[in-house]
């Protein structure tokens, strides 16, 4: 779609799902979300005491389990660019007793210092910002010298699964979208945007432009999502 209307189709698409956003993710990926996401905050290595920040963090499932290991004397930050979604992240850490600071903000124009965080996580949000540089860049500039950016993101799939990753993502997906969520548009996008997101490799450079140092990456799922982690330099 046109650069100028990727921000207003994006908000249009989370404000549709966002109440079976979590419904939805379970049925799409039978669960291994959850997996993918457990293995992203294992490798945070998050200590009491840390401030994290969870971009495009939505309905909070990051933010939620990063809240339990920061303790009573760390921050996580959980903010988002889409209201509805960010509603339902707070009202989720709350439920759990979570008080912590919920922001709704630009990914490409975070209010924060720099140097103020030592994690900050992006999971499933990345491929839906219109300049990923930017955003990248930013969420680099936040963080502490030493400070690690992940980024959980769906990638590149192994080549010989490709036909019927397409299938599934062009066809089912849809369906599903339709009879659960009632939007079968919103999940055509999903597969759309998926199809334009950088490959691995790619995504690890523009990381490592940002500023970040000893990029790598970690496929998952035979490449169908992608854990990338670097260290600001």
């Amino acid at each position: 779609m046109p650069e100028s209307g990727k921000a207003s189709r994006v908000g249009q698409v989370f404000d549709s799902v966002a109440s079976r956003y979590d419904m939805m993710n379970d049925l799409m990926s039978a669960g291994l979300h959850r997996v993918w996401k457990a293995f992203t905050v294992a490798q945070a290595g998050v200590k009491p005491g840390m401030r994290i920040l969870d971009v495009a963090g939505g309905t909070g499932d990051l933010s939620r389990q990063f809240a339990r290991r920061v303790g009573p004397t760390g921050e996580v930050w959980l903010t988002d660019i889409n209201g509805s979604m960010l509603s339902i992240g707070r009202d989720r850490l709350l439920d759990e007793g979570q008080a912590q600071p919920v922001v709704r903000c630009d990914a490409e124009r975070l209010p924060f210092p720099d140097g103020y965080f030592d994690r900050c996580v992006v999971a499933f949000g990345l491929r839906n910002m219109t300049h990923k540089d930017r955003a990248l860049a930013e969420m680099t500039r936040v963080l502490k010298p030493g400070g690690r950016l992940l980024v959980l993101e769906f990638s590149k799939v192994w080549k010989p699964l490709e036909p019927l990753y397409d299938a599934y993502s062009f066809k089912v997906l849809p369906w599903m979208g339709q009879r659960v969520a009632g939007d079968a548009q919103s999940y055509r996008y999903l597969a759309e945007s998926i199809r334009m997101h950088p490959d691995q490799s790619t995504l690890a450079a523009m990381m490592s432009a940002a500023g970040l140092a000893g990029v790598r990456y970690f496929n998952m799922a035979a490449g169908v999502v992608a854990l990338h982690e670097g260290v600001r330099i």
